[in-house]
């Protein structure tokens, strides 16, 4: 028993798919301006912090990385507004979830990657009289990102894949626009091939970016932080 493909039913809605394609590129957009700036304060806090400030965000950064990303979804959309009395809507649940989540990933990026900096840096920061805090922000930083660069895209890659929990909270992300038109033209096959497509074509080109950047990386002599 055959199955006649018909994409010109579902091309005739590719508009809402863009649309949709649009809300999931505005979603990791911001968990990522949010998360990584986020994620650098959590990792300094675990690397200098006193055992007051360290053990707590360990553990923040632990929770937030081992518990399942739709939990936590469903946490701040339903439950924060009854315990804090505040409206939130699916898109700011998603990128209060999404930021938070990611802060915790990057949080373990930016730690790994200062880490991998040898001692010789800080002691010769040292020795020329830069305090710890300047030696981190003008030689060590500058070098830890550089080699976290491909880990960051990995990730970012990673939390674009994540973000397609958004349609269990109405939210009008590519795959919730893909259900709709799914529903509407009764064909979920076509609809999800072209869906799975666009995700295709967006996520291997930021792959093949990451892996052209690490190979002109290992050419180079730099390794990188994972």
């Amino acid at each position: 028993m055959g199955y006649d493909w018909d994409f010109a039913v579902v091309l005739r809605d590719f508009d809402l798919l863009l649309l949709g394609l649009l809300n999931t590129l505005k979603v990791t957009g911001l968990a990522l301006l949010f998360g990584v700036p986020l994620g650098l304060v959590l990792a300094l806090c675990r690397l200098y912090g006193n055992a007051l400030i360290r053990w707590p965000v360990g553990l923040v950064i632990e929770f937030l990385r081992t518990t399942p990303p739709i939990a936590q979804l469903f946490w701040f959309f339903f439950a924060l507004p009854i315990l804090a009395g505040v409206e939130i809507n699916p898109f700011e649940a998603a990128v209060l979830t999404f930021s938070l989540q990611s802060s915790a990933f990057f949080a373990e990026v930016f730690r790994g990657g200062i880490q991998s900096i040898e001692r010789g840096q800080w002691e010769a920061a040292k020795a020329i009289g830069m305090t710890r805090n300047r030696a981190l922000r003008r030689v060590i930083l500058p070098q830890a990102v550089k080699r976290m660069i491909p880990a960051f895209l990995e990730r970012a890659i990673e939390l674009m894949k994540t973000t397609t929990l958004v349609g269990t909270i109405s939210y009008a992300d590519l795959l919730f626009r893909a259900n709709q038109i799914a529903q509407s033209t009764y064909r979920a096959l076509e609809v999800f091939t072209i869906a799975a497509a666009i995700y295709f074509v967006v996520i291997f080109a930021c792959s093949l970016g990451v892996r052209l950047l690490e190979t002109r990386m290992a050419r180079s002599g730099e390794s990188t932080a994972r």
